[in-house]
């Protein structure tokens, strides 16, 4: 089964080669105007992308996601709910990859079989890094009225949220 992994990327490549050298497409031209326009993508993308990983920082290092984790944490308990889950619904919307640290350090804690791992990973795998998503879609193509865009994503977060941990207890996973 590795071999068929391991050799899956290269056959798909070449069938693309193939297909295009057969309907008359000049292939190599095709693929570096394309790695152009990336260039210049990523170029235009550059300043928004930096912006926003000032600013997951600055929530990060500033102590802000402890003081909203702690003013959440009575409502979490009432409704029996590990409070350590806030976080990483505070945090999924913003780093993806501060959130999967997140989730490993959950998992060793409580362990990925216990409930408030199994929320972790019912809620990573159902959430999008919003933030990351609007700036990388919206950045390239400079659209800046954002007027629906961000409360119905950040809705859709809490919607995943609250899926996440009755699909975890309904469900008995």
């Amino acid at each position: 089964m590795e071999q068929i992994g391991a050799a899956a990327l290269p056959a798909i490549l070449g069938a693309i080669l193939l297909f295009g050298f057969c309907r008359g497409v000049p292939v190599f031209d095709t693929f570096l105007m394309g790695a152009k326009e990336g260039v210049a993508s990523a170029i235009k993308l550059l300043p928004t992308l930096i912006g926003l990983v000032l600013a997951v920082t600055m929530v990060r290092e500033s102590g802000l996601l402890e003081l909203l984790c702690e003013a959440a944490a009575p409502v979490t308990e009432a409704l029996g709910i590990s409070p350590e889950i806030v976080p990483l619904a505070l945090l999924r919307p913003i780093s993806g990859s501060g959130s999967s640290a997140y989730t490993m350090s959950l998992f060793h804690t409580f362990g990925p079989d216990s409930e408030t791992g199994k929320i972790a990973s019912v809620l990573s795998a159902s959430t999008e890094t919003t933030f990351y998503a609007i700036t990388v879609y919206f950045g390239v193509c400079r659209y800046k009225k954002l007027y629906y865009t961000v409360p119905a994503a950040l809705l859709g977060d809490m919607a995943a949220v609250v899926g996440s941990v009755l699909t975890v207890r309904w469900m008995g996973l």
